[in-house]
């Protein structure tokens, strides 16, 4: 993958020359080398244009404007889109003087300031319809100012975001205190440090929130083979984006977090999987490895400890998938991204060349250098039992001030996020749903009411009625509401917004993402993307909420990874939660079978297909005008 990123930023697309060149430096067959190409999106296999453009397509910029973004776009580069129904994504669209090409991409991780694209590698956010003629006239990136701390939050891996007086070279940061913790550490057992984790209960901030602790003691004291730690920085969950901020702004915070775990591990190697739509991050982790090594923070006898350890940057290619560890452990050794089956292929045992390998969120890396420095004991005092520390939440949607905020865990409300934090819904707007964790969480109704087990400080536990506005924030209150709080990513909708549209988008970005490995989220995603296309359209029919439903309860369970689970949990609860809205849009009835007699011209008088997984696909509603029979 460094090779074919290399060839492509340097030629501006992946030729057949450019895959026998690089398989035969490999020494590698030319299909290994396409099948890597073919699988991820940001690999190009025809030239784009002199400045190529990425609109984000996905819920909270879509929400905000993105699709009328790029019809400005086109406006005015003069592009002309072809649009093929058929096709989850279309492809490159590039203009007649080839000055310009655009296509719509997957979340680009600033959701908080939709709508957002990149020009080449550029960021630009809070790009308004408007506005698009200007930008590329005139393509200065321009990123806002971060906000200052809500009097709420309770800022230990963000207390340097937004800073005045910040920096993020490796000076400014030893200066406030930096690397201080890897001092510490080195001056510690190994099982010290393990334990201090253990005992700080902290749990994963990616989105499954296992316990971090935990997931270490897996790996043996006395283990023969190397192990090898990763930081998964593909931060591609639509809703989310606490990374980004993390790595272009407090880099030195991430690294020595990574290198105390290395230590407690025993890992001489480290990888930072970084999402390719981050270039700029990844120079500036380059920089920040450079500048630690030149310290005598990583490199041989770090801190003359007698510990070697190195760090390394690896970019993914534009694949949501990579963010299942197993999936990104693959990518990491330089193949498609298809998760493995576990057992027996849990990391801890089998990972990254066969070693034991712990995978963790750049957010929970980050939490390892506070644990250091505060002693587990005290960091288990912040949140709530079984839900320690502080985490960073990412508010988006219909929202007075969408932004990042961290807190206690559990010690502010869903109602006090929305309203008091994030500014409250838009002027003369009703709150209508949350989706509490990410775009793969289950929604729920702001009229709903919610019975909550929740676990008091001395050990009982009381049962509790309240309404979404009352539920903590933290991981075991949303579970008990019936979603999760996944990545942190909270999408606001207010009662403008239409439950079929909302979840039509989310489905499109589940079909696109789908790795395609396992047939029932191959298969299963687009067809209920497709459906909900096709309700949108006006063709839905009488069965379509009940068949959307089953065909997200026959993905759910019956795959390798959690992608099954995170393209169903949608489709089942906005089925669910908006039985009126999604019946609106399906009433049509059902056609009946035709007889085997009937002929092409017939089936086109008909204008309709008789009930099959064909008929749910809107290119073929009316068959003359798709074409095909």
């Amino acid at each position: 993958m460094p090779l074919l990123h290399l060839w492509q930023e340097h030629f501006g697309f992946i030729s057949d020359e450019g895959v026998n060149w690089i398989a035969a430096k490999l020494n590698l067959q030319p299909v290994n080398l396409l099948e890597v190409v073919t699988f991820y999106p940001m690999f190009r296999q025809q030239s784009a244009g002199k400045r190529h453009i990425r609109v984000c397509r996905t819920l909270s910029c879509a929400m905000a404007g993105s699709y009328q973004l790029m019809e400005k776009f086109c406006g005015a580069a003069g592009i002309e889109r072809k649009i093929d129904k058929q096709e989850v994504h279309n492809p490159v669209s590039v203009s007649a003087d080839g000055n310009y090409s655009i296509e719509f991409v997957e979340c680009l991780a600033s959701c908080g300031t939709a709508p957002v694209c990149m020009i080449d590698d550029d960021l630009h956010e809070n790009v308004q319809p408007d506005g698009a003629a200007n930008i590329l006239s005139n393509p200065q990136s321009a990123i806002r100012n971060p906000p200052s701390p809500h009097p709420l939050e309770h800022r230990l891996i963000f207390k340097n975001i937004g800073r005045e007086d910040w920096e993020i070279d490796i000076d400014a940061y030893i200066r406030d205190g930096g690397y201080k913790q890897l001092e510490k550490a080195v001056t510690m057992s190994r099982i010290d440090i393990v334990n201090e984790v253990k005992t700080s209960g902290l749990r994963g901030r990616g989105g499954a929130g296992f316990p971090c602790g935990v997931k270490w003691s897996f790996i043996k004291p006395d283990e023969k083979k190397p192990v090898y730690l990763i930081a998964n920085a593909d931060e591609s969950e639509p809703g989310t984006f606490k990374d980004r901020y993390i790595i272009h702004q407090d880099p030195h915070q991430l690294l020595e977090g990574i290198l105390i775990s290395c230590f407690a591990l025993n890992a001489h190697i480290a990888y930072i999987y970084i999402r390719g739509e981050f270039p700029e991050g990844a120079r500036i982790l380059e920089r920040a490895i450079e500048a630690a090594r030149a310290k005598n923070f990583l490199g041989k006898n770090i801190l003359g400890s007698g510990f070697d350890v190195d760090v390394y940057i690896h970019r993914g290619a534009g694949a949501y998938i990579c963010g299942e560890e197993t999936g990104l452990i693959e990518s990491l050794e330089g193949k498609r991204a298809y998760p493995r089956i576990k057992p027996p292929y849990f990391p801890a045992v089998l990972g990254l060349y066969m070693c034991p390998t712990i995978v963790n969120n750049v957010e929970t890396l980050c939490h390892v250098k506070h644990i250091i420095a505060m002693g587990g004991a005290k960091y288990a005092q912040l949140g709530r039992p079984n839900n320690t520390g502080t985490r960073i939440v990412c508010v988006s949607g219909d929202v007075q001030r969408p932004g990042y905020f961290e807190i206690e865990v559990g010690a502010v409300t869903m109602g006090q996020l929305i309203y008091d934090m994030a500014g409250g819904l838009k002027f003369g707007r009703r709150l209508k749903a949350v989706i509490p964790g990410g775009s793969s969480a289950k929604v729920l109704r702001a009229d709903e009411r919610f019975k909550l087990k929740q676990k008091q400080l001395d050990g009982s536990t009381i049962e509790r009625e309240m309404s979404i506005d009352e539920i903590p924030m933290d991981f075991d209150s949303l579970t008990a509401a019936g979603s999760m709080a996944g990545s942190g990513g909270v999408i606001v909708l207010d009662d403008s917004r239409d439950m079929v549209w909302t979840l039509n988008n989310i489905n499109e970005f589940y079909a696109h993402e789908s790795c395609g490995q396992c047939t029932p989220c191959r298969e299963g995603a687009l067809w209920m993307k497709k459906i909900t296309d096709r309700m949108l359209l006006g063709g839905g029919v009488i069965e379509d909420p009940r068949t959307l439903k089953t065909i997200g309860d026959n993905i759910a369970g019956r795959t390798i990874c959690a992608f099954g689970e995170a393209c169903a949990w949608p489709t089942q609860s906005f089925v669910e939660k908006f039985p009126d809205e999604f019946a609106g849009h399906a009433l049509k009835p059902v056609p009946p079978p035709l007889p085997p007699e009937y002929t092409p011209e017939e089936l086109v008088e008909r204008e309709t297909i008789p009930t099959s997984p064909l008929a749910h696909d809107p290119g073929w509603e009316k068959a003359g005008a798709a074409g095909t029979i």
